[in-house]
């Protein structure tokens, strides 16, 4: 307790430090944007010299067959057979990218079965798998093309500043469950990996344009093409503009928010030597995202009305070499710049990550693949009102290694898979993250899976650094200040997971897994002071068990039509030790919803039209602070789409038809003013040449 207090009496002088402005930073960027632009929209009025891009597969004319053996990479960070996996993974085409009419890749995550989906309000959401739901959930990594964008401040992802052009995305992989043995601490409960197409697969000029009463603006320009000695490249442009929401009706906001959006990006990817034996491929992005928001905060009686403002741009490289039929080695290496200037955080932060994996035939029996990564974050932060940190600049690293091994067994039949990942990072030293996996081909063509896997969440550095002050909307309790604490260990899990795939006929195909997940020292807001004011520490005191069921099935009814569906069902039992008095601890048990179902449909109509459909229901949650729960809602999305010639698609998209708005969470921790989804219906042209 004295340890507690004499950490946030030495730290007082820095509340209501105002952010030193970094002007030349911010006019840089701005050129740099501009410039990008520019060179864009010049290029975008030249016709591609080779020809038009290589149209998307469609969908519909695919067999079940062809689906189940989409080629993922994800699960073995090699290609293989999606039915071959033993893993619980789910593929999002770009031809469902395309269909669904979603405008942001949060949008389409959820269609996935288990994953929980929830939008805090214009900007913000809140995106976990199997379970702990937060807008910083700690257990989801989060990856594009490769390079991580989980937050390593927060332990989160910033799904308002990280965005791609989504008629440049080849697949997005989502993996339910640990992915710790290839990918590292912090992929405790899934992995999603968007994936963008090579530049030779994006040749000519795209643009698009949308607009509606919740979607103000979505403008996207690319342009591809390839030089003399074939290198394909492609350089785009957008803007997102997104219109402010109406407050949860509680009567405890106004009923108008500031949570308007407007993102402005662009970027280049270049890529050559595809087919021989080294291929290489460069691609950078630079963004601005202006995030409207309203915060209450301890130090006022009033919200904190503001623009957030992200900044940032990353560069990645990478090579691959085949030195050999059943060999090869890649080395990547990327830089990643961040920058947030908010009421909240002022933050710079710079990432270095190299890393090199080589993948060979050991014998005739075995499979390996192997792996070295070096990582190197350095962070520049300035206090605020509500959060700071000591000290507010830092150096942290991390060292990797891993190695897996994939065994044929009785002839190809099974296949055991044994592995681990061991990582050294500055929190807390040394982890281990070892796996194992079985597949069974039966006599009928199906597959049986299972896995026994640990992985770890390795502390933030706000969890060892940070003083935040907290403030949850009345009637919850008083405002309280949380302190960070280096003896702050790693999260633990023992998963168990049992999966089966199967053909039930030539038109029905289904995907069933079953996990029960074993959880230790999970993160608690240890309360020390019997009276207001409140302080707090961050601790390891809560554990517990999730187990649950997810199913998806697809029945292609005929040639013009194909009918989804998946549920996902979630328990989640946690008990806190070690006399905790973690007054947040619920909101863990309660955050995601147990049931959830989706059922959607799409369909070739006459006359080059389409029709895509969709029903989603999400079961009801609780989240702290509110004074109510989440209901559950039921949404009807719809979209037609009319292709009068080949490169011309007009289309017009209904999300939440059902009703006119609803409420689907609250932020904890940083209470920003949540928000209703709305009814939306927008219309969108899209014309390639």
């Amino acid at each position: 307790m004295q340890q507690g207090s004499s950490q946030m009496h030495t730290r007082q002088h820095r509340i209501g430090v105002k952010p030193t402005a970094r002007q030349p930073q911010r006019a840089l960027f701005t050129c740099a944007i501009a410039g990008l632009l520019s060179s864009l929209l010049a290029l975008s009025a030249a016709r591609a010299a080779d020809g038009n891009e290589l149209p998307p597969v469609d969908l519909m004319d695919m067999s079940l067959e062809a689906l189940m053996n989409i080629e993922v990479t994800s699960v073995s960070k090699r290609p293989q057979k999606k039915s071959e996996t033993a893993a619980a993974i789910y593929v999002i085409t770009s031809e469902e990218l395309r269909r669904w009419g979603v405008t942001n890749i949060p949008d389409a995550l959820r269609r996935v079965p288990g994953l929980q989906v929830a939008r805090i309000d214009a900007g913000k959401w809140a995106i976990t798998a199997r379970g702990f739901n937060s807008r910083f959930a700690n257990k989801l990594l989060v990856m594009i093309d490769g390079r991580s964008v989980y937050t390593p401040l927060f332990a989160g992802v910033y799904w308002e500043a990280n965005d791609v052009m989504l008629e440049d995305v080849e697949r997005i992989e989502v993996i339910r469950g640990p992915g710790g043995t290839l990918w590292g601490a912090n992929a405790v409960n899934g992995v999603i990996n968007i994936i963008t197409r090579s530049a030779a697969d994006t040749q000519g000029t795209l643009t698009s344009a949308a607009a509606g009463n919740e979607e103000h603006g979505m403008v996207s320009v690319r342009y591809g093409g390839r030089t003399a000695d074939q290198k394909y490249y492609r350089v785009y442009g957008k803007f997102h503009a997104v219109d402010s929401g109406e407050a949860i009706a509680t009567g405890m906001f106004p009923p108008v928010a500031h949570d308007d959006n407007q993102l402005l990006q662009g970027g280049f990817r270049a890529d050559w030597g595809k087919g021989t034996a080294d291929s290489f491929t460069v691609q950078g992005d630079v963004y601005h995202v202006r995030a409207g928001q309203e915060l209450l905060i301890a130090t006022s009686a009033n919200p904190l009305v503001e623009d957030a403002r992200h900044k940032g741009g990353n560069l990645l490289s990478r090579w691959s070499h085949k030195s050999g039929p059943a060999s090869n080695y890649t080395v990547q290496a990327y830089l990643d710049h961040v920058g947030l200037d908010s009421g909240v955080l002022f933050e710079d932060r710079n990432t270095l990550d190299l890393d090199f994996q080589h993948h060979f035939q050991a014998a005739e029996s075995h499979d390996l693949i192997w792996g070295l990564n070096f990582r190197t974050i350095q962070d520049d932060t300035d206090p605020t009102r509500i959060f700071w940190l000591d000290p507010s600049r830092r150096t942290v690293n991390l060292y990797s290694a891993f190695v897996q091994d994939e065994i044929a067994l009785f002839e190809g039949r099974a296949n055991l898979t044994l592995g681990s990942k061991f990582e050294h990072n500055d929190f807390t030293g040394f982890e281990l993250q070892p796996n194992a996996r079985l597949t069974w081909l039966t006599d009928s063509g199906n597959t049986i899976w299972g896995s026994l896997s640990r992985a770890v969440r390795t502390p933030a550095r706000g969890e060892h650094d940070v003083v935040l002050a907290v403030i949850p909307p009345a009637p919850a309790p008083p405002p309280l200040t949380i302190f960070g604490d280096d003896r702050f260990a790693a999260e633990t899990l023992i998963a168990y997971e049992l999966g089966y795939r199967c053909s039930v006929s030539r038109r029905i195909s289904m995907d069933i897994t079953a996990f029960y997940n074993v959880y230790e020292k999970l993160r608690t807001v240890d309360v020390y002071t019997p009276v207001p004011p409140l302080e707090a520490v961050f601790g390891n005191n809560l554990e517990g068990n999730t187990q649950g069921l997810e199913i998806d099935a697809r029945w292609k009814v005929n040639d013009r039509l194909t009918v989804n569906a998946n549920y996902t069902r979630l328990d989640i039992d946690l008990d806190l030790v070690n006399n905790s008095m973690d007054t947040l601890a619920q909101g863990a048990e309660d955050a995601s919803p147990a049931h959830q179902g989706n059922l959607w449909l799409a369909a070739d109509i006459e006359n080059n039209l389409q029709l895509d459909a969709g029903l989603r229901y999400v079961g009801h949650i609780h989240t702290p602070g509110m004074p109510a729960d989440m209901p559950a809602y039921l949404a009807f999305d719809a979209r037609i789409g009319w292709n009068p010639r080949p490169g011309l698609e007009l289309s017009m998209t209904g999300q939440n038809l059902f009703d006119s708005a609803h409420a689907e969470f609250s932020p904890d921790f940083i209470y920003s003013l949540p928000t209703e989804v709305e009814r939306s219906i927008y219309g969108k042209i899209l014309l390639k040449f």
